[in-house]
């Protein structure tokens, strides 16, 4: 259990972060970044580098849930603002090329605007409905990797 977490707090959290693209042009722009992202070998995607480096995220992934809104969706550990600060210190400039063709966006850079940037995402991350489930709920990312290593 981290600092800021209460006894009562899950150690898994959603996210859900749905964000609504601007133009038919900005949609083609984001595939592009995002199949180029993608696409590098793991070793130089700046995005997994931050997954690993952070180490509190068990699953993330971007989908395009149609022509208009694109999805940012993982299960991190801990804190929200904890989380989200930890990606604006490591991949800031990805959410700044990124959310350059998003409505709504706040102001860039994030770096800059990180409470405009927390804000809102907590407007566009679609709440589960509870109870969220987990297979291993007491579990954060370093003890599955620990777990797993001893194996």
């Amino acid at each position: 259990m981290t600092a800021t977490q209460h006894a009562d707090d899950p150690v898994q959290n959603p996210l859900t972060l749905v964000m609504t693209v601007r133009s038919a042009d900005d949609r083609r722009a984001l595939q592009a970044k995002l199949e180029a992202l993608q696409s590098l070998p793991r070793e130089q995607n700046p995005v997994v580098a931050a997954l690993d480096t952070i180490a509190t995220v068990h699953f993330a992934r971007f989908v395009f849930i149609d022509e208009d809104r694109l999805a940012v969706i993982t299960t991190y550990d801990g804190d929200f603002a904890v989380y989200i600060n930890e990606f604006v210190d490591h991949i800031g400039d990805v959410f700044n090329d990124l959310l350059q063709h998003v409505d709504g966006a706040p102001p860039l850079p994030v770096q800059r605007h990180r409470e405009q940037f927390l804000d809102y995402v907590r407007r566009n991350d679609l709440r589960c409905l509870p109870p969220f489930y987990s297979a291993y709920p007491e579990r954060t990312v370093l003890d599955v990797l620990a777990a797993d290593s001893g194996s």
